[in-house]
């Protein structure tokens, strides 16, 4: 989702950039576009340096600034929670916004609190303020109309009303969204208000094999139901949903490939009391197969990584796209493969 204006100002190539709103997330997620804008088709890791205000020292921002990088003839500075810099922290950056060096560009992320108004004030002299807000009214239902229209999934127009009409004020949560029915239904899929609603519900929480269960089965709907019950009125912690499923899919990879024919020998050697348990693991396991099992773990590993700052999303919308990702897994099609064993081992062994 491109920030109001965020490819023309990549294009100006402005020597400082503050990007601010009321929700933090859609000031990441502005923030994290205006940034793809301005490296282009260089390499991100090559151009980009970040860095937090209250953690870093605003003295280094400035010299990443100011320093020639050695691998790329412009460098982009991105500062976030600038709203936690202190008066002396705003003085050190509007002094280096008096003379910027050139072919460096400074992004100021502005959460975390209020920007030092001599930072503001030396942005809007020689740079360009990014508004992250949405708008009221009719801005509002435009700002949604366009995202739609870009999302990996179209709404029908009694979906789309209802997504509007339940995200309120919260539209930092619409991405994640699109993400999660992309996940569940599959990409440039039309989704209908009734695969929206499970998406959306909330209700009392359920125990956790309702959702593996779910999963299992293949039934997304249910299985985001179960999901947001827990997260909602269980009050789980979207970690807490991540070491349910772990555990889940780490019993099947100890029988995958097991001398097991019974339930009996699968609680044997899970260690579990219950044969009924170890009888769903090693069934569910066999019609995954080792391929599947090994993408389960992959799609884990990446959700972990998301959850522990490599994306923008809130928690509970990485979890939703997880739980929708895996229970679409097991209506794929079978497959194994010793080279997929071998990732899923190593997958499970770093988480």
């Amino acid at each position: 989702m491109m920030a109001a204006g965020s490819s023309q100002q990549a294009a100006e190539q402005f020597p400082v950039y503050l990007v601010k709103g009321d929700d933090p997330s859609l000031v990441n997620e502005a923030a994290h576009d205006l940034v793809a804008g301005l490296v282009g088709e260089e390499n991100p890791s090559l151009v980009v340096e970040e860095y937090a205000a209250g953690e870093a020292d605003v003295a280094s921002v400035v010299d990443a600034c100011s320093t020639q990088s050695m691998l790329s003839a412009s460098r982009v500075v991105v500062l976030r929670n600038a709203g936690r810099m202190g008066a002396h922290e705003g003085e050190q950056v509007a002094a280096y916004l008096k003379d910027p060096a050139p072919g460096a560009t400074l992004v100021i992320v502005a959460t975390g609190g209020a920007v030092p108004v001599k930072v503001t004030n030396a942005v809007k002299k020689i740079g360009r303020i990014v508004d992250a807000n949405p708008g009221a009214g009719r801005a509002r239902t435009q700002w949604i109309a366009e995202r739609l229209r870009s999302a990996p999934v179209h709404l029908d127009r009694a979906a789309a009303d209802r997504l509007s009409d339940h995200l309120g004020d919260d539209l930092g949560r619409l991405t994640g969204l699109m993400g999660a029915l992309a996940a569940a239904y599959g990409e440039k899929s039309r989704v209908t208000l009734a695969q929206l609603e499970p998406f959306l519900a909330t209700a009392g929480s359920v125990p956790s094999w309702d959702l593996t269960d779910a999963i299992d089965a293949g039934d997304t709907a249910r299985a985001i139901g179960a999901l947001r019950r827990m997260l909602g009125a269980g009050g789980m912690h979207p970690l807490a949903i991540m070491a349910v499923l772990h555990t889940h899919f780490s019993r099947m990879l100890r029988l995958d490939g097991a001398d097991v024919a019974t339930a009996e020998q699968a609680a044997t050697v899970l260690g579990v009391r219950s044969s009924f348990v170890a009888g769903k693991v090693l069934a569910q396991g066999r019609r995954l197969g080792s391929a599947r099992i090994a993408q389960a773990f992959l799609l884990l590993a990446g959700a972990d990584l998301d959850l522990r700052g490599a994306t923008a999303l809130d928690p509970e919308l990485v979890v939703e796209v997880l739980v929708a990702r895996l229970s679409r897994l097991s209506r794929s099609r079978p497959g194994s493969s010793n080279r997929a064993r071998g990732v899923a081992r190593v997958a499970s062994r770093r988480g």
